[in-house]
């Protein structure tokens, strides 16, 4: 197991997503499991997902996962609104802190499985969550964010690609996106390092597609 992926034992729910109580029991034992405010790793990866973003703003957008809100500080000066989920809320709490400032922030705890948000978005980033799910989960993922992105719109993936004890890996969450490609998405941006995978998919905004 990577020293990437937290020391404990996956606690899934009834339809194999990581549920809730696996989130509770990592942030119980640690405010921040996996480094986001000290990594260089993680820095250079923020560094390198704000990068692939093809706007200087965003109207709307939607980060999904955002856990200790390290990397939402980070996106919300490009943003005039951003919602950030998590299924967590000791790690919110974390977040709205870090965020006090950045009165465009709302914070809304969430299981992305049951309780998606509603709203159109210009802009959707799932960063290191799409693997807690299992594969009908992810599926499901998927629809609703077809559903609540904006024609014209972009979503932005990343994942780390090394060993975790996750229900999916990175390749299978960014394949199962990619498989839109040629329709009505296009792939306008993608890169791999050794340790994870972008890809930035632009939804056909009516007049293209």
């Amino acid at each position: 197991m990577s020293d990437h992926t937290p020391h404990i034992e996956p606690t899934r729910s009834a339809t194999g997503s990581l549920g809730p109580e696996y989130f509770d029991r990592l942030y119980a034992q640690s405010g921040d499991p996996w480094d986001f405010a000290s990594s260089p790793y993680e820095a250079a990866k923020y560094a390198a997902t704000l990068a692939a973003l093809p706007h200087p703003r965003y109207s709307q957008a939607l980060e999904l996962g955002c856990s200790i809100g390290v990397l939402t500080h980070q996106l919300a000066p490009r943003c005039e609104r951003l919602l950030a989920t998590d299924i967590s809320d000791a790690a919110l709490s974390q977040a709205r802190t870090r965020c006090a400032e950045l009165p465009q922030v709302i914070f809304e705890q969430r299981d992305l499985t049951t309780d998606f948000p509603a709203g159109r978005f210009d802009l959707i980033l799932v960063s290191e969550v799409g693997y807690y799910f299992s594969r009908p989960d992810l599926e499901a993922l998927r629809a609703n964010i077809a559903a609540a992105l904006a024609p014209g719109g972009d979503l932005l993936l990343v994942h780390y690609t090394g060993e975790t004890n996750y229900p999916l890996t990175a390749e299978v969450v960014h394949e199962t996106f990619l498989a839109w490609v040629g329709r009505d998405w296009k792939q306008a941006a993608e890169q791999r390092t050794n340790r994870y995978r972008l890809d930035l998919l632009t939804r056909f905004d009516g007049l293209t597609g």
